[in-house]
């Protein structure tokens, strides 16, 4: 299952109020119009990864192309008082901050 890795920065006790806004999205269609298959929020001393599972390898793309939606919008200025960029001068769009995978392993593979 193709993934996406953001890493940014978050303040340790936001964890509620992302998870809150998460859910909320979440709820809509739009993941499900992304490919997203699951979404994985965690914090460690003040870093954020958020981790997409994806149904194929468009999930960056499909990522992309929901920059435009006005719910994608909407969550990303309501996350802003609780994440931000890990790098702000090099931060254009969610692509920029995603980490590489350089290893991979799965059980019977």
């Amino acid at each position: 299952m193709p993934s996406t890795l953001i890493v940014a920065r978050m303040h340790p006790t936001s964890g509620d109020d992302v998870a809150r806004l998460f859910t909320a999205f979440d709820d809509t269609d739009l993941p499900h119009r992304m490919g997203t298959r699951r979404r994985q929020l965690f914090s460690y001393r003040g870093l954020y990864f958020h981790l997409q599972d994806f149904d194929d390898d468009n999930g960056g793309t499909r990522i992309e192309e929901a920059k435009t939606d006005p719910r994608f919008i909407r969550v990303s200025e309501d996350l802003k008082p609780y994440i931000e960029a890990y790098d702000p001068t090099t931060w254009r769009s969610p692509s920029d901050a995603m980490a590489t995978r350089f290893y991979h392993w799965e059980a019977g593979a």
